[in-house]
């Protein structure tokens, strides 16, 4: 990989003057001419699979396949237009509308809502105008569907079930029929929902449809769209449902005790049956794959370490444990996994957090990008622990200031004691800011620190947007549960942004200056 220059952003976070409350497909087009203008080769978003029920994280997935139709642009569609449009929604929706619109957060609640009640408009014009008469565009559709069948047949199926007949109850909760998937229960279901399960197949054709365009958009000025593929599904998801052979459902995955936490974390997710996955060839995480490479040239790998090793907590209270149990089947089955990640796209690993040795061995041996993050990356047993220069940091290796889940660049400086600020400062790179050692994040603190990342060994860099900006918006805070995780938003929109000579200039000049500069945006 060349030395490329990253942005991070959910694509709930972008903003448009036209969006409905929350970052749409479309919008990454016009975020990637911006970038590739800033001297940024790689725009990442986190996962965009549909969320489980009531769940605003973009880790807890109803579905492994599915994009979330609340990404879609309802103002774009054809069916939506013919359905008429604006003038066809209530009043009060169109209160709504301008409500979410000008919100500094993302109302999930409300967006989802107020698009859902549009898209059904829409569906029903599609299918008096088009499904029906048997158009091209019916055909189309037949067409996708028939193309995505190993996952969207369940998946439809699955969706209709719990929101239309269940009332969002768990597929646990079921009748046994349709619980345990007897063929002559899904046989009479479909027939009695096949209009329902066509809405879902519609709404992943029209999702399919603006992704593609999307990316061949970003594409054409010279930036690759990256993902993000999450370790595990819901339980109560269209995968776990339909593939139960591949989950054990008497345990849960988990994380050990580590420094941060004495206990472990519970994530309460099903565990991976790995020997049975094998055995059967690996069809669902085959499937993965190709639908990640579909959507995205790159992406990262969630929990990494658990591809390797599975740490999962038996529900009977039994004592925690690692599957596979011993280091060779650890090896074996994480290279496995990565092996079939990178067959299709590259792929980059979140390795972080209490990482065994062998695991870190396996992946420099495998060229797989780990990363590196400057708040962390310390030599913690030497006197004063202190900082590793970023300009060491090994070529393939992702350099970052943060994740979606740390605080922003400048929060962290400026909470830094005077021995830890005394000890990042020493740093080569930050020989300017020494004379007045800031307590303080200003602009120079944070030029001077970009460029430290910037001129980092490391080929990829990738970069949360606040951090690039200087702003200090979180997206969230981990092991917490509360309104605010999930719903950064931009605090401008994107045309705002483009007119931003001076920001533009600056992030381009660093790119230019450290051998990481794109195109210049056509």
């Amino acid at each position: 990989m060349p030395r490329t220059a990253g942005a991070l952003i959910p694509l709930f976070s972008l903003r448009s003057s036209t969006d409905w409350g929350v970052g749409e497909i479309p919008d990454l087009v016009p975020f990637s001419r911006w970038s590739a203008g800033a001297g940024i080769r790689v725009v990442q978003v986190l996962p965009v699979a549909e969320a489980a029920r009531g769940q605003n994280s973009p880790y807890a997935a109803l579905s492994a396949f599915a994009i979330d139709p609340v990404y879609l642009a309802i103002d774009a569609l054809d069916d939506f237009a013919a359905a008429g449009g604006h003038d066809a929604l209530a009043p009060a929706d169109r209160a709504l509308l301008a409500e979410v619109r000008r919100s500094p957060t993302v109302r999930w609640n409300e967006v989802r809502t107020l698009k859902t009640r549009a898209l059904e408009l829409a569906f029903q014009s599609f299918v008096r105008e088009e499904w029906q008469r048997k158009t091209r565009r019916a055909r189309e559709l037949e067409r996708f569907a028939r193309e995505q069948a190993i996952w969207i047949d369940d998946y439809a199926l699955f969706v209709s079930i719990h929101d239309e007949v269940m009332g969002g109850r768990s597929w646990l909760e079921w009748p046994t029929p349709l619980r345990d998937r007897e063929p002559g229960a899904l046989a009479d279901t479909r027939a009695t929902l096949s209009e329902r399960i066509l809405f879902r197949v519609w709404l992943q054709w029209l999702c399919d449809r603006q992704w593609h365009a999307a990316r061949r958009g970003a594409n054409a000025v010279g930036v690759e769209l990256a993902g993000d593929i999450p370790f595990m599904v819901a339980g109560d998801s269209a995968d776990v449902w339909a593939r139960r052979e591949d989950f054990r459902l008497d345990a849960r995955v988990g994380v050990p005790p580590d420094a941060f936490s004495a206990t472990g974390q519970d994530w309460g997710l099903p565990v991976y049956r790995w020997a049975e996955m094998e055995a059967g060839g690996h069809v669902w995480m085959t499937a993965r794959s190709e639908r990640m490479a579909d959507l995205y040239g790159l992406y990262r790998v969630d929990h990494v370490v658990g591809l390797y090793r599975t740490y999962y907590l038996p529900n009977d209270g039994a004592p925690a444990a690692f599957v596979p149990a011993n280091v060779p089947a650890q090896v074996a089955n994480g290279e496995l996994m990565m092996a079939l990640f990178s067959k299709r796209a590259r792929v980059i690993a979140e390795d972080l957090g209490v990482v065994p040795d062998f695991i870190r061995e396996s992946l420099d041996a495998l060229e797989v990008p780990g990363y590196r993050v400057q708040r962390w990356e310390r030599s913690w047993k030497e006197p004063g622990q202190p900082f590793r220069d970023p300009a060491a940091w090994p070529a393939v290796s992702v350099a970052t200031s943060g994740t979606h889940d740390t605080d922003s660049l400048a929060d962290w400086y400026e909470s830094l004691g005077e021995g830890d600020r005394r000890a990042l400062l020493a740093l080569p790179g930050l020989a300017s800011l020494r004379p007045r050692a800031p307590a303080r994040f200003d602009a120079e603190v944070r030029d001077a620190l970009l460029q430290l990342l910037y001129a980092s060994g490391s080929d990829l860099l990738l970069l949360p947007f606040q951090d690039l900006m200087g702003q200090r918006e979180r997206v969230n805070v981990p092991g917490t549960v509360n309104d605010q995780n999930w719903t950064y938003r931009m605090p401008t929109t994107i045309s705002t942004l483009t007119s931003d000579l001076e920001a533009r200039l600056r992030l381009r000049g660093l790119a230019e200056r450290t051998g990481r500069a794109a195109p210049v945006a056509r």
